[in-house]
């Protein structure tokens, strides 16, 4: 059933308001009328309205519209009202907006006309409910809150972000796909003065490059085939708030210079523009790619890697940060049952066991996607390790615990102890901070193996082996 829209009229002329509420109710709108002031700021305190249509004077009262208007701007701000007069001019049109109305009709008038101002002052209301709603949407999943987990590595990512919240540098998020990049630039906008302007996102390699700086820069009628109208660009559209670029890494060369450019001067230049338009921005980066491996490549500038990675912050991997799976398991169990309409949903400690010991290569994104399908799936409000996907329940045995037990379908031995060993390796470098020495001690291996494995993998080119010690 469809809400109709709420109206009151105020007008001392029994004949007036009988008409109002034909030509309104006509065209779908529930309205109430009254005669006076004080019979409408009654109505109005007890009862919630879409617009208020209300004479400029009411009997002998010549000013009753502008009392009621200003009771209106105190009371019920977001609610538009809409002047009639008979009497006044322009300059009684141009009052009444001063104080709070949102339109003016004069008499006598159209029906089309009455029809007219309520759908623009509508339209207007419903507007400022959308962005109020938007802006708590946005405030609420920026909250720090939504970074789930107590492991130290998530609580210092949660730390940083409370530190850096209120500077102005430009902050460089690094982390595998799928860790929560977004969400930590979101707490970081949420915790600074700019909470209040928006947050842009915008991921830098799901354009291509044409339409990449025109989506960023703006660009002006006629630049291009295509620009039919002049268009801001994200720099505009974020101005006094955060600019989160995503996969920054992904940016072709040209664009990082302009971008270079606007982090020096502020200043943005549209496509096919003349002039620049001065903004003030603060810029987030993410990315998943190696920055210094790109810069070696000549595929990213290195001023630009300095400009963007004022304050790094380091998203862990889900599994540098196991012991938090389980209280992210419920909270997507949760989310996802609410979302669904379901009671709340209760995880097995086999299932439990089996997602703790998962090693989740596509990261918190990934461990989310799973939980949605275990909700779907799952009977009586319970996830059973069966409702899980059969890559992370098969290497678990019934106990919850982690078994060497050749699944039912087989498997390709040497592929899956190459993906341990990769894997291991990996850990052991970035744990070591690239040194092969300790990085072969912590594997239990001499430095010469290291080196075979990490050809035999093409991990060598991948990670820059410090040779020093």
């Amino acid at each position: 059933m469809t809400l109709r829209h709420r109206v009151l009229v105020v007008d001392d002329e029994t004949s007036m308001r009988e008409l109002l509420e034909i030509i309104l109710g006509g065209d779908g709108y529930e309205v109430q009328t009254r005669p006076d002031v004080d019979a409408a700021v009654a109505c109005l305190g007890d009862q919630n309205f879409d617009a208020v249509l209300t004479d400029l004077r009411i009997g002998p009262d010549r000013d009753a519209g502008m009392r009621l208007l200003s009771w209106l701007s105190e009371h019920a701000p977001d609610t538009p009202a809409i002047m009639m007069t008979a009497y006044g001019s322009v300059e009684t049109a141009i009052e009444a907006m001063k104080r709070g109305a949102s339109d003016y009709i004069m008499k006598p008038f159209k029906n089309d006309e009455v029809r007219l101002v309520m759908r623009r002052a509508i339209e207007q209301r419903n507007l400022v409910r959308e962005n109020v709603a938007l802006k708590r949407a946005q405030a609420d999943r920026g909250r720090i809150e939504n970074i789930i987990g107590s492991s130290p590595a998530i609580e210092a990512v949660r730390t940083m972000i409370r530190r850096v919240a209120a500077l102005p540098s430009t902050v460089a998020i690094h982390g595998e796909s799928g860790v929560g990049k977004e969400l930590v630039a979101r707490g970081i906008h949420q915790l600074s003065d700019r909470a209040n302007k928006p947050f842009v996102a915008i991921n830098c390699g799901a354009f291509p490059e044409a339409l990449l700086e025109s989506e960023l820069f703006g660009h002006k009628r006629g630049s291009f085939t295509g620009a039919v109208e002049d268009k801001e660009g994200l720099f505009v559209v974020a101005d006094g708030g955060t600019l989160f670029l995503d996969e920054i890494g992904e940016m072709p060369l040209s664009l990082q210079v302009k971008l270079l450019r606007v982090l020096d001067n502020h200043v943005v230049m549209p496509v096919g523009g003349t002039s620049g338009i001065q903004v003030n921005v603060r810029i987030i980066s993410a990315t998943n790619r190696d920055l210094e491996e790109r810069i070696r490549a000549g595929a990213f500038r290195e001023d630009l890697y300095y400009r963007l990675n004022v304050i790094p912050i380091n998203v862990p991997p889900l599994r540098d940060r196991a012991d938090d799976i389980p209280m992210l398991a419920r909270h997507f169990a949760s989310m996802h049952a609410q979302r669904m309409g379901r009671q709340k949903i209760v995880i097995a400690p086999e299932a439990e066991a089996a997602l703790a010991a998962f090693h989740w290569p596509g990261n918190v994104r990934e461990l989310m996607n799973v939980l949605e399908r275990a909700v779907a799936l799952c009977a009586h409000d319970h996830i059973e390790i069966a409702d899980l996907p059969d890559r992370v329940t098969q290497f678990v045995s019934p106990s919850g615990k982690t078994a060497h037990a050749l699944p039912p379908g087989g498997l390709d031995l040497e592929a899956l102890v190459a993906d341990l060993e990769m894997d291991l390796i990996q850990q052991a470098l970035r744990n070591a901070r690239h040194s092969q020495k300790r990085a072969a001690e912590l594997l239990g291996l001499t430095p010469r193996s290291l080196r075979y494995r990490l050809q035999k993998y093409g991990l060598d080119s991948k990670f820059r082996i410090d040779d020093s010690e």
